[in-house]
């Protein structure tokens, strides 16, 4: 029987729930405050990394996991007409990617992407900036919620209860 991990915004905490079915369609309500509907994240099990570190500030963020499965299926033949020779036509898919997905371009990124839809060369882009995927940088960041995070303008990653409730 699977684990499935659910997130409650109200106690900004993770709960593991016990399903007797695999992808229960049922909703769990938060065992603390009683919320209702709690939002099903990714594990950070099966998070992907980059750069294989365990990264709290990252991984324990909820992710959209039905926006970011919808996303990467509707790319999927569109990435098969992207012409590799073409900075710019990488560049606008790779933006399309963003969007689609909801998840943002880190710092090097956004620059590399930048200077690909001018035109430039991604193995002079290289030559300058390293391999992103080399480095300790994430190549894309989920976006913070605004409002509501406290005086700093940002919420800290949410606690883990390791409590497992029935589904």
């Amino acid at each position: 029987m699977p684990i499935y991990e659910y997130y409650c915004p109200r106690c900004n905490m993770i709960f593991n729930f016990l399903a007797r079915t695999v992808n229960p369609r049922r909703q769990p309500r938060c065992p603390r405050c009683g919320k209702p509907r709690l939002q099903r994240v990714m594990s950070t099990f099966s998070t992907m990394r980059t750069s294989g570190r365990e990264d709290a500030e990252n991984g324990d963020l909820p992710l959209d996991e039905d926006r970011l499965e919808r996303a990467v299926s509707a790319l999927e033949n569109e990435v098969q007409g992207v012409d590799e020779n073409d900075p710019r036509a990488a560049a606008r898919f790779m933006k399309r990617f963003s969007e689609a997905t909801g998840l943002e371009f880190g710092e090097t990124m956004r620059e590399i992407v930048g200077r690909m839809e001018a035109g430039e060369e991604p193995e002079r882009i290289e030559e300058e900036l390293g391999d992103v995927a080399d480095s300790d940088e994430e190549p894309f960041v989920i976006p913070e919620k605004r409002g509501g995070a406290g005086v700093s303008g940002r919420r800290p990653p949410p606690r883990r209860d390791e409590t497992l409730y029935d589904l």
